[in-house]
């Protein structure tokens, strides 16, 4: 199944969200889209091929998504895809699969990872405010994706991890 343009999926497509430990050269990342754009070409559920997208942004997120309307990934065929990104994570260094990053953009507007522990400390440093852009990978469909992926802290769970923001919401 070819893949289709991410724009082209409906609100409803499931997606998974892949941010990077640290951003990617452009070669890594044209690396990465190569083996990704590979496997969705044949990425079946069951024998079915899968309608797919994918979108790479901020050289950090990479978003893979499926429009179940026609067939839905399976457990199997989910489970194969996670495989193959581990896979490149061990060839190439690059973490992308395993979880507890935070992102957010610093005051230049570069995207940063870090882990739970130091956004917190960072918030309580003011060097992370309510205002501060914040990406959220628990997105799971396009329409969550587009809407509200990349909000300020104060709109998303980030805030959670702010006790200043927290008790003014």
């Amino acid at each position: 199944m070819p893949i289709v343009p991410f724009e082209s999926l409906p609100d409803d497509a499931r997606v998974w969200v892949f941010g990077t430990d640290r951003a990617l050269t452009a070669g890594e990342a044209a690396r990465l889209l190569g083996v990704v754009d590979a496997y969705l070409s044949g990425w079946a559920a069951h024998g079915t091929p899968l309608t797919s997208a994918r979108d790479w942004r901020d050289d950090h997120f990479l978003t893979i998504a499926v429009d179940q309307r026609a067939a839905g990934a399976s457990g199997c065929s989910i489970d194969g895809l996670f495989r193959q990104l581990q896979e490149l994570e061990r060839t190439s260094g690059i973490a992308i699969v395993g979880g507890g990053r935070v992102f957010h953009r610093d005051a230049r507007g570069a995207v940063q990872a870090t882990d739970r522990a130091t956004f917190i400390d960072l918030a309580g440093r003011g060097a992370i405010s309510a205002a501060t852009r914040v990406f959220d990978p628990t997105v799971t469909t396009s329409g969550a994706w587009r809407s509200g992926f990349e909000r300020p802290a104060s709109e998303s769970w980030h805030a959670q991890l702010m006790p200043a923001v927290a008790t003014q919401r």
